[in-house]
């Protein structure tokens, strides 16, 4: 063992592999995605083998070598063979750090397709064209729009070419569904759900029609027997229930007469058997869906003014200067009440009261009051005196503000939530992933409060120049929830990086206010499928489990534009462009899809840039210079990756 490194270098010589840098949560989920998915040889690099999730990692079936190095130096890099990899993801560590490891492996190999990790997005896209075949993503960017969604209750969106694709859910399914993307969903038992089931034909829903209306078809009294709910078949072409949400076009002025000498023997044979078993109910679905823009969160414009009003009075006075200015400011409405009473006349009455704040006011003469020309009575002169002296009032008070917030620096700390804060998000951690999604919530014009427990997080610099207001300290989740105003918030979303902790943190927040929708991020699949279990109006999501298939799909060469989650499942939405060379060439609609787990959702042709939704043609084959939109799960991206890179 030396100082500079140690480890347990391959035993076997080994190339064409793919190198994982990292130990943390995403490394977990993007070497298992590697392995299970695409099946190739994978090298992880580790700090330490003993420390956050390499001891996993080393337990992961089909892993070539798990390598330990203290820091990622040349060494290091030509002890998991860089020169014969074909990819290297750099997904721990600062973005300084995966920089200078990125452009180290490309001296090494200049071919070796590089992924690393970057939270400063500009910076990444910077750094790419200084790469010959590098990808710069983002872990907390993929998995953010997630977060904000769920907060919200609603589903998040992927934009392809001015479309927002979204998952929307049993009832909330429209007409101008794309496709059906998953079925049998459990809300209680997640391990149910099926993404992209087996998908019928475009012709199902007429044959079907015919089986259920036809000659031989079940009938009842009245007319043709009309289910109220397609139910799954015992055959595999029943998966995908594709035709929810579309009744047929047959309505009850349509059905024909049936001659009653036909019901009898019709009814005993639709008769259901006692001695069969009950058939499972198929459960909701879920089915991919686009709009024509991204919806705002509709917040009022009178709710907006009241929030930034009094949180800018608490950001800019402390307590005993507010009651000092709201006792003045009451003094001087009672006295403007006053002459105005006297006088009748409101224009002369604002004028006056100028003045008196001012302090220009021209006080009565005895002489005038003695000659009958004064200004007006006793009540009069009371109230301008008033007035006068709270004009006075005002201007130390003004000179206190300005001292406080220039000459103490005020405006450079964090600040409380204000007594108007209302309907607002507390996001829970101000790590990468929760300063993500507190700026994309202030960005849709959701009132936004923080909470963090390390005074110095990266992400506090960043809220406090959006004016996000943060709650600091390491005291008690009651207590700090509490002066994030939860009785009035509407979501609280626990992004730290330890389960337990974002657990405390939602149920805490569920026992202070039983109404609060709560998000919590969790890596684990079994803690989460126990809180689906427990909470109702509550979501989890797994930052690694949002992330991993895109850095791996990146690694293998693929353009994902984003992932649509369905609970804790995800559906990625690709792009693809079909080169010459590619194994996608002469492939068709149907060759893509029979296999499952992909739906081609869109396509845009060689000899046109425009993009065609619901591409019905199955039997057009793919050309170089076509591109197509794909929506897929983890292993069916993996097929279509393989499948590109394949020679024809």
């Amino acid at each position: 063992m030396t100082s500079e490194g140690w480890g347990t270098p391959p035993v076997e010589p080994i190339s064409q592999h793919y190198i994982v840098c990292g130990g943390n949560a995403l490394a977990h989920r993007l070497v298992l995605e590697l392995v299970e998915h695409y099946e190739v040889p994978v090298v992880v690099l580790v700090t330490d083998r003993t420390r956050d999730h390499a001891p996993q990692i080393e337990q992961i079936t089909g892993v070539a070598a798990v390598v330990e190095y203290p820091n990622l130096t040349e060494e290091a890099l030509r002890a998991v063979s860089i020169d014969t990899a074909r990819g290297l993801a750099l997904v721990e560590g600062s973005d300084q750090d995966n920089i200078h490891a990125a452009l180290s492996a490309q001296g090494h190999n200049p071919d070796i397709r590089i992924v690393f990790r970057m939270f400063n997005q500009r910076l990444g896209e910077n750094i790419e064209r200084l790469l010959r075949n590098g990808a710069a993503l983002s872990g907390s960017a993929t998995a953010a729009p997630a977060f904000a969604a769920a907060a919200l209750g609603r589903p998040n969106s992927v934009e392809i070419d001015g479309r927002y694709l979204h998952i929307a859910f049993d009832d909330a399914i429209s007409s101008d569904r794309i496709c059906v993307v998953a079925d049998h969903i459990d809300r209680q038992d997640l391990s149910k759900i099926r993404l992209l089931p087996e998908q019928e034909g475009d012709s199902a829903q007429f044959v079907r029609l015919a089986r259920e209306f036809g000659d031989d078809g079940p009938v009842r009294q009245g007319g043709l027997r009309r289910a109220p709910e397609p139910e799954p078949e015992a055959g595999p072409d029943s998966e995908g229930e594709p035709e929810r949400g579309h009744e047929p076009a047959v309505g009850p002025e349509v059905e024909p007469e049936v001659e009653p000498e036909v019901e009898p023997e019709v009814e005993r044979a639709v008769e259901p058997d006692p001695g069969a078993e009950p058939e499972e109910p198929p459960g909701g679905i879920a089915a991919l869906q686009a709009l024509r823009m991204e919806p705002r969160e509709p917040i009022s414009w009178a709710r907006r003014l009241r929030w930034r009003v009094l949180d800018t009075m608490r950001f800019l006075t402390n307590a005993r200067l507010r009651v000092v200015l709201l006792i003045a400011l009451a003094a001087v409405l009672m006295a403007f009440a006053v002459l105005w009473y006297l006088n009748r006349d409101f224009g002369w009455t604002v004028y006056i009261s100028l003045l008196d704040l001012a302090g220009a006011a021209q006080p009565d003469q005895q002489a005038d009051i003695a000659a009958g020309t004064g200004t007006g009575g006793l009540w009069q002169r009371v109230a301008q005196v008033v007035i006068t002296i709270c004009g006075i009032t005002f201007a130390p008070v003004a000179t206190a503000i300005a001292v406080e917030v220039l000459g103490s620096g005020r405006r450079g700390l964090p600040r409380n939530p204000s007594a108007g804060t209302r309907d607002h998000v507390i996001v829970v951690g101000l790590g990468n992933v929760g300063t993500r999604v507190a700026t994309q919530l202030h960005e849709m014009g959701v009132p936004v409060v923080c909470m963090e427990r390390d005074p110095q997080a990266r992400g506090i610099s960043a809220v406090r120049a959006l004016g996000i207001p943060v709650v600091l300290g390491d005291g008690p989740f009651e207590e700090q929830l509490r002066r994030a105003r939860l009785k009035h918030s509407r979501a609280v979303i626990a992004l730290s990086g330890d389960d337990a902790t974002n657990l405390e943190a939602a149920l805490e927040a569920r026992h202070g206010n039983p109404d609060v929708r709560v998000v919590v991020r969790l890596f684990d699949d079994d803690f989460a499928g126990h809180f689906y279990r427990t909470l109702d109006n509550a979501a989890s999501r797994s930052v690694s489990y949002l992330a991993a298939p895109a850095f791996a799909a990146a690694l293998m060469g693929s353009e994902v534009r984003g992932t649509l989650s369905v609970f804790r499942h995800v559906l990625l939405i690709a792009e693809l462009t079909v080169e010459d060379g590619s194994g996608l060439i002469g492939l068709n609609r149907h060759d893509l899809e029979d296999p499952g787990g992909v739906r081609v959702i869109a396509a845009r042709f060689a000899r046109s840039n425009q993009l065609h939704w619901g591409f019905a043609d199955r039997t057009r084959r793919l050309a170089p210079g076509d591109r197509i939109v794909v929506a897929a799960t983890r292993s069916g991206l993996a097929r279509l990756n393989t499948v590109l890179v394949e020679e024809v």
